[in-house]
């Protein structure tokens, strides 16, 4: 059994997801980490629909990605990703 020394940042998401946040953050390129920030904010989404309605959706879920990933995902990154998920789908920012 792996123990961590580190408290789960959000338990709804899971430690799962806050390791995957850690490998994306050390991946070199914007493009590089797209796709897979892709599949996080999902996992985020649908560990929180309770954040689809929120104004300020898209700083909310990148803030949380930043805390999962220590500080080494760029808050307007994710969040731009955030409103390009968004946007595919209709809803769009002021």
């Amino acid at each position: 059994m792996t123990t961590y020394r580190d408290k789960i940042v959000d338990r709804q998401v899971g430690r799962n997801a806050e390791l995957f946040a850690q490998a994306i953050g050390q991946m070199e390129t914007a493009e590089e980490r797209y796709p897979y920030l892709r599949i996080l904010i999902s996992i985020i989404e649908q560990a929180h629909p309770e954040w689809n309605q929120a104004p300020q959706k898209d700083r909310q879920i990148a803030h949380l990605i930043m805390r999962m990933s220590k500080g080494t995902l760029d808050l307007n990154e994710v969040a731009e990703v955030v409103r390009v998920r968004d946007e595919e789908r209709g809803y769009f920012y002021d």
